[in-house]
């Protein structure tokens, strides 16, 4: 398989895409490293050849950071994990901007309110960040827990999600 990789500047600096020949993202993330992002993708579905170029997703992450928080959502994504793990990631892409969820909301949302380690895995397992928004769980006292592109751009997206949904 021959994968795209683009890098676009964002407020939060380089945001590195990963996308497969059918423009689904297999990672991204806030880093102009590109072996960094293709390490978080499952062995399994690791290209075989990557070229630059132009993917649909940076237009929705352009889009996202101009103000329409919905552009990330129809972004395809593509991973490998456990029944789990893609029952987790599709729970993150629908949290509510603005609204984020503690890794025990998360895990009941999972069906599992025990899981809650299990919940902050999935977070820490997700390759295409942004869009699939792990940044929008929390640790139980509100503050930020972990971020695999660092705190300082969780709390970015999370403070230009509160500010456009408070506008709105």
């Amino acid at each position: 398989m021959t994968a795209l990789i683009q890098t676009i500047a964002t407020p939060d600096g380089a945001l590195t895409i990963l996308a497969d020949d059918a423009q689904r993202v297999l990672a991204s993330g806030w880093s102009d490293d590109h072996a960094a992002i293709i390490e978080r993708v499952h062995p399994s579905l690791r290209p075989d050849e990557i070229i630059e170029g132009s993917t649909d997703a940076a237009d929705a992450a352009r889009a996202y950071y101009a103000g329409d928080l919905a552009a990330i959502d129809a972004v395809a994504v593509r991973q490998r994990g456990t029944e789990l793990q893609r029952a987790g990631w599709e729970a993150l892409r629908r949290i509510t901007p603005g609204s984020p969820l503690t890794y025990s909301e998360f895990a009941i949302e999972l069906g599992s309110p025990q899981a809650v380690r299990a919940a902050a895995s999935i977070c820490a397992r997700n390759a295409p960040a942004l869009f699939v928004p792990c940044h929008r769980v929390l640790r139980a006292d509100g503050s930020l827990g972990g971020f695999a592109w660092g705190l300082p751009v969780k709390r970015s997206l999370l403070d230009r999600e509160a500010a456009v949904v408070l506008v709105a």
